[in-house]
């Protein structure tokens, strides 16, 4: 038996121990407890066995009532206690520690319902999945509907920019072309000429098949309204030296009118579309407000749109009429006119818009785009010395001619725009001037010439400040054939 259990007899009761009751023991018995029960005692898994267990008479008898509780601050005895399995009702009963956390005053929390919000959502999603499998399903084993043979009467329909192939055919299918828009995809899944139908009007039939609909909406003279206007163009029609004629805005638009629907014609002719200019009121027809009322006054009322149509390829419905089709020229062209740089508050050097636009038109006539920026140089300089322009484009402008050279006959016809005879610009643009002449026009290079000729077979010019400059380099230009 160790010592501590030998100096110190028993006491009655039970008491926790205190501090002068002496240095703890230095180990445990663990081979004089009596088993209480045979059954195996539980512990947990990886602690040692527990030792054998008596009555608590018997433990007392031989330790002493107080010396069971000195172990009650050894950490191994909370293993061993922790393993005990005692069923005797003598067992003392365990001490109640009160909660002393603070009551809860106030209504219960309310229970979140997000994870039930979230679980209808995830619902939602996987009906929303099974519906579209459904219906794709659907069509893969249903097929789609379409209808047989090349079709009935003519009908329009329109294309945007950056229309699909699907988007394209519920065109088709809203248009009465095609019995269902999968019709005419599925027909042109192995056509790459579907992937690169543009934007403009497509003459069609109603009641077409799929395949009919994709073999005519692929083909060239399907598709109708659509003129491209460059750069150097003017309204009038140009007769060349050979006796070649280059069509005219007129001339161009009024051939982008014409398409055949059921045996009809909605061409409009050249002549409707100068009425129209002549009488129309030019802000409703979309001109930009710093241009109507110069381009108002102008001496030849089919030309005052001159220089206000801007280059570039327009989608003209068939059908529309005269009004309608110019309306939408001119407002699709302001737009463009105003990208390129031109409007109120961006304007050539002591200029105004318009009259920066009538040096834009000079400059495109006049020049390759290499000298764009020193054309635009010298008309600023000759205008500021109050000099003449005399450009013969100026002269040929109202003379429908293509030449850059001129005679003294046909300066008496030009009247105002003969700029041999009066000082500053004409009164309207000469010509569709292009971006590029436009940002020329808005900033001219610096320089101090006053004079150009044509002088390189490639277009390009020779620059002068003064008259005897300009005459040798002209002479020379002459001598090697360049003019």
């Amino acid at each position: 038996m160790p010592a501590y259990a030998q100096d110190e007899p028993p006491r009655p009761g039970r008491r926790r121990r205190r501090e002068d009751d002496g240095p703890l023991p230095d180990e445990r018995p663990t081979d004089i407890i009596p088993a209480i029960q045979e059954a195996p005692m539980a512990r947990r898994p990886g602690a040692a066995p527990p030792p054998s267990q008596g009555s608590e008479e018997e433990y007392n008898e031989i330790f002493g009532e107080d010396t069971y509780d000195e172990y009650e601050d050894y950490d191994e005895y909370d293993e061993y206690e922790d393993a005990q399995d005692f069923e005797d009702e003598d067992r003392a009963e365990p001490e109640r520690i009160a909660d002393e956390r603070p009551e809860r005053k106030g209504p219960p929390p309310k229970k979140r319902k997000k994870k039930r919000a979230l679980g209808w959502v995830a619902a939602l999603a996987v009906l929303v999945l099974l519906a579209g499998g459904a219906y794709y399903g659907f069509t893969e084993i249903f097929g789609y509907e379409d209808y047989e043979g090349a079709g009935e009467s003519d009908v329009l329909v329109q294309v945007e920019k950056g229309d699909s192939t699907s988007a394209i055919g519920n065109r088709l299918q809203a248009a009465g072309v095609v019995a269902s828009g999968k019709a005419f995809v599925k027909a042109g899944e192995d056509n790459t000429a579907v992937s690169r139908l543009q934007q403009g009007y497509y003459v069609m039939k109603t009641k077409m098949s799929g395949a009919s609909a994709v073999e005519k909406m692929t083909a060239a003279a399907s598709k109708v309204g659509q003129v491209e206007i460059r750069p150097y163009t003017q309204f009038h029609d140009i007769t060349q030296p050979d006796g070649k004629v280059t069509p005219g805005v007129y001339t161009l638009l009024s051939k982008a009118s014409c398409a055949e629907l059921n045996g009809e014609s909605t061409c409009i002719p050249v002549e409707e579309l100068k009425k129209t200019i002549e009488n129309a009121d030019l802000a409703k027809l979309g001109v930009p407000s710093w241009a109507v009322e110069s381009a108002t006054k102008a001496e030849h009322k089919d030309r005052r749109l001159e220089g206000l149509i801007a280059p570039g390829i327009f989608n003209v419905k068939p059908g529309w009429t005269a009004e309608e089709l110019l309306t939408d020229v001119v407002k699709t062209s302001a737009g463009r006119i105003l990208n390129a740089g031109l409007s109120d508050q961006s304007k050539g050097e002591g200029k105004t818009p318009y009259e920066t636009l009538v040096i834009a038109s000079i400059i495109e006539r006049e020049a390759v785009k290499a000298d764009f920026e020193k054309i635009s140089r010298v008309i600023y300089n000759r205008v500021d010395e109050k000099m003449r322009l005399e450009m013969d484009s100026t002269v040929n402008y109202v003379l429908d001619r293509p030449t850059l050279l001129t005679k003294p006959e046909d300066r008496e016809k030009a009247g105002a725009y003969n700029t041999y005879k009066f000082v500053g610009l004409p009164p309207t643009p000469i010509a569709v001037p292009s971006a590029e002449a436009i940002q020329a026009a808005l900033k001219p290079v610096a320089g101090e010439w006053l004079f150009f000729v044509k002088c390189e077979k490639n277009g390009l010019s020779c620059f002068a400040v003064n008259f005897d400059e300009h005459r040798k380099n002209r002479d020379d230009a002459v001598r090697r054939g360049v003019i």
